[in-house]
Parts: C-alpha cells; structure tokens; sequence
C-alpha cells in the first residue's frame, strides 16, 4: 500500500509514518498543509505514480480551519479511485457530509484519538486504501442523529416550515398572522400542527414553543 500523509504536526507526521512503515507498507510523502499535498497528488498523478491512499488532517495551515478536508474533497473528484482518510480533533459534521457527499467508496473519517489503536488505524488505512469505507462511531452517531431531526422537519408543510421560521425570529402568533396575512385562528392551528408533528406533547415542564424552534435552529 502506498500513502501520502499531510499533517502540519511534525510528530504527529512521523508516528503516523512509523506506523505504516511498520507494518510493511510503503509512505511517499509527508507534507505539511493542504497546498502541499494538492500539489504532491498531482506530481505523483502525472508521473504514473497515483498512491494508493491519503491520510490527511481536518485543519491545516494557514488558517488552521478547512484545509485539509477541502484539498480532500477536491482530490477524491479529480482522482475518483484514490481512497482518502481524514483525521479530526473532533467531529466535525459540516466536514463530514461535504466529504461524503459523494461516492462513500474509498472514503474515511476518523477521530484522532483512534490513532492511538494502532491495529484499528492501520486496518481502516488499508480498507479505504481497498475502496472501502472507515467511519468513526462518533462520526456515524452524529449523523444519524443529524438525519433524524431534517426528517422530522420534513413532515411539515411548506406553511407549517414558514410559521416555524418565524417562532424562531420570536414572532408572536400575531404577528405571524400580520406577516403572512392570514387570520390569528390559522396561525394558531398551523402552531398545534407543528407540535404535533414534531412529537411535541403538552407538559408542565416543557415549553413546546422553544422546543419547536430549538427542533428548527438544531436542523
């Protein structure tokens, strides 16, 4: 298996190379930031030299932000069959998605801390290498998590969305009713359909009205 690593972290870098060197397979290039490793793809693309998989970090200078998830998804659409493994800090769901927005052969994302199980990062190293997927728990979890609140969203009406959008402006029902010009009753009966729909049953202890935005603003 052949690899490129770019990790601004020069330790970081190195252990990862030592890991992999290890265990028999073949490391080609470190770099340190996004740039770099777009770069280096390219070079070894047009000498006939494609590796076989990217490990890159999330964030990378200069900004420390996107870097590394972006020159990411930039090479899995010009070299569709090179596998890409991103590591993050932490999960990171707008980087995420971008990164499966596609295709999810060959892709990877992982947290950091899974580094340290050794035998699990060199195994998820060479499944997307193969062109299979390497997902964090974490990763999956927030996701899934994610998808359910878009879906319970979308049980509600293109009205019920717009009334939704203006509680979280906090708009009383009647201004919603001046706004939408509509009467203070539809208004109201659009509100006792939107907490129906988002599960959200009378209780002395919760506020359904926040609850209906937080639902809405999580989304």
């Amino acid at each position: 298996m052949r690899v490129v690593i770019a990790e601004d972290s020069v330790l970081l870098r190195e252990g990862l190379t030592r890991l992999l060197t290890d265990r028999g397979h073949e490391v080609v290039a470190g770099v340190g930031d996004g740039d770099a490793l777009i770069k280096t793809i390219t070079e070894l693309h047009d000498q006939g030299e494609l590796p076989d998989v990217v490990v890159a970090d999330v964030r990378m200078p200069p900004t420390h932000t996107d870097e590394g998830v972006r020159a990411a998804v930039q090479l899995r659409r010009a070299h569709p069959g090179l596998g890409v493994l991103v590591l993050s800090q932490y999960v990171e769901e707008r980087y995420a998605t971008e990164l499966l927005a596609g295709s999810s052969r060959g892709v990877g994302y992982l947290l950091k801390d899974r580094v340290a199980e050794v035998r699990e990062f060199v195994d998820a190293v060479v499944r997307v290498a193969g062109g299979g997927t390497a997902l964090d728990p974490e990763v999956v979890a927030q996701l899934l998590g994610r998808s359910r609140k878009q879906d319970v969203l979308e049980r509600l009406t293109p009205r019920e969305r717009e009334v939704l959008g203006l509680m979280a402006e906090g708009r009383t029902n009647s201004a919603i009713a001046r706004q939408l010009v509509v009467s203070d009753g539809a208004v109201e009966k659009h509100v006792s359909n939107i907490f129906l729909k988002l599960d959200l049953s009378p209780s002395d202890g919760d506020h359904r009205r926040v609850l209906a935005v937080l639902t809405y603003l999580n989304s």
